[in-house]
């Protein structure tokens, strides 16, 4: 199969990260924006993080400027919508969204799926499309105990340093989420695996996505 280049090295490209946790955009698309940045992609990259507070708060700023630590451009913001109540705050986060639609014209999106379980998920990734109608979008996944990731349909091969790096940072920055059973080197490592099986990446590994719908040129 032939694949589909996102960027070649040298080009820029405009991100736009949404992530309803600290930890979310990292597990389901770190390696894929660490590869980014080692193909020597210049990224602009804006990273949102929805519920925040206390240590969480400072776990997101710090893991996320580690994992855009070599972008061309980058700003980091937490927000403090309570968590597991997204819900509730849907007015609230409605209004944010409208907001953020004013202030940036992104080339991708990276959001939450639509059929994950977490309510708060959902609901990120039901305003991601309801905002922004004619962008590129692509959904990632988390694994978790609640058994919902599903068949994706994108593919992005990443290399073994890059995932690597993306489990180190992972279990670095993120002390408040150890004791969860599913939050270990193994559960990323295997993932990815499986994944770079489906799409026989060529050095074993990659992050999956799904797309609703793609524009080519």
């Amino acid at each position: 199969m032939r694949a589909l280049q996102l960027a070649r090295p040298g080009d820029r490209l405009s991100l736009l990260c949404l992530g309803a946790h600290s930890d979310d955009i990292e597990i389901g698309a770190g390696a894929t924006i660490l590869g980014l940045i080692e193909r020597g992609i210049k990224l602009d990259v804006l990273w949102c993080v929805l519920s925040g507070g206390g240590v969480r708060d400072d776990e997101a700023r710090k893991s996320a400027t580690d994992f855009l630590a070599g972008a061309a451009g980058s700003k980091i913001e937490v927000m403090s919508f309570r968590d597991g109540f997204f819900p509730e705050q849907g007015e609230a986060i409605k209004q944010w969204f409208e907001t953020l639609k004013g202030r940036i014209e992104p080339d991708l999106i990276l959001t939450h799926r639509r059929d994950d379980a977490h309510q708060d998920h959902q609901l990120v990734c039901r305003l991601s499309w309801n905002t922004f109608r004619d962008h590129q979008i692509f959904e990632y996944e988390i694994p978790k105990w609640d058994g919902d990731i599903g068949q994706p349909n994108v593919y992005m091969p990443v290399s073994a340093a890059a995932l690597e790096r993306k489990i180190v940072l992972l279990m670095k920055h993120f002390g408040s989420q150890r004791s969860k059973q599913w939050f270990d080197d193994e559960t990323f490592r295997g993932l990815a695996r499986i994944r770079g099986m489906e799409c026989r990446a060529p050095e074993r590994y990659a992050e999956a996505f799904f797309a609703r719908k793609v524009a080519l040129t």
